[in-house]
């Protein structure tokens, strides 16, 4: 099986996978580069995940205040 892109799994999916990752490397017998290879698999999903859930609070913001002529703005984190 081909391994999703984290931008194209849903939020469960790479939450169940960086958890399998989190244990495998804590198990501490993984050879170097292949715990190198799941670290950055790992801050990949995280990555992906954060930005899902700031679009989610900010979807939900909106919402919240009940204006439904506002759009969802790319959140940038320089600002």
């Amino acid at each position: 099986m081909a391994v999703k892109k984290p931008e194209n799994m849903l939020y469960e999916e790479a939450i169940c996978e960086l958890e399998k990752i989190v244990s495998h490397l804590e198990t501490g017998e993984l050879p170097l580069e292949d715990a190198l290879k799941q670290f950055e698999r790992g801050i990949s999903l995280a990555r992906s995940n954060s930005q899902k859930l700031q679009k989610a609070q900010q979807k939900v913001a909106i919402l919240m205040q009940n204006d439904t002529h506002s759009s969802l703005q790319e959140f940038n984190e320089s600002v």
